[in-house]
């Protein structure tokens, strides 16, 4: 993952939830748009690759579906992807895949700074993506507080235009892309957010040692 100034910060807190269903489920929230970025134009876009990392042809495949209002997905892109980045995803043992599903935490930035973060993917990489998505998990409540600053800071972090990265938020240029997540999550029987699945089984929740014994337990399968 590329690192940014923004990811010396103090990560977000949290206690790793151990229930069946993942742990967020629903809220709502604001912000106001920055002036000098009115007259920003952008594109409505229906279609991305998945934002992924490792291998495509790994032998194991993890899928994790998040909602960026989401505390519990704070807690585990702060606390846990970390681990399974430098474990698993860094040595190429696994394919690391993201899927948004805005439950929706809030009934505004669920869905924007899932628009946001996609355009932030659609203007450089999976890479960008991930390092993006963790920079607004890291200050997650900056979101309700100045939604469209914080994320074109965010964007300006990592390299990419940061009042285009506010419009796609504002406009939910790519609420056709994230719809047809949340859908996918729907269909796999998704019940709150982080939602892990590893080799298509979902995990009964999210902490590092469930998560990683999972995995190994597929990689020792697979050789």
């Amino acid at each position: 993952m590329r690192t940014t100034r923004r990811s010396t910060l103090a990560a977000l807190g949290g206690t790793i939830a151990l229930s069946t269903t993942a742990g967020c489920l629903g809220g709502s929230g604001g912000g106001s748009f920055p002036s000098d970025c009115d007259g920003t134009e952008v594109e409505t876009v229906n279609s991305l690759p998945r934002p992924a990392l490792g291998p495509e042809d790994a032998s194991v495949t993890v899928d994790v579906f998040e909602d960026f209002a989401c505390g519990h997905c704070a807690t585990f892109t702060n606390d846990v992807y970390p681990q399974i980045e430098s474990t698993y995803i860094e040595p190429g043992e696994i394919r690391y895949r993201y899927f948004d599903y805005p439950i929706p935490v809030d009934e505004n930035w669920s869905w924007r700074a899932a628009s946001a973060a996609r355009a932030v993917q659609d203007r450089t990489d999976a890479e960008t993506f991930f390092s993006f998505a963790k920079g607004i998990y890291e200050q997650q409540s900056r979101l309700i507080e100045d939604g469209y600053q914080f994320i074109r800071e965010v964007a300006d972090d990592n390299g990419v235009d940061g009042c285009t990265v506010a419009t796609a938020a504002k406009e939910e240029a790519y609420r056709e892309v994230v719809e047809a997540d949340k859908q996918t999550g729907d269909d796999r029987g998704v019940p709150g957010t982080p939602a892990v699945f590893v080799d298509g089984e979902l995990l009964e929740n999210y902490a590092w040692d469930t998560v990683s014994a999972a995995i190994d337990g597929q990689l020792a399968d697979t050789n």
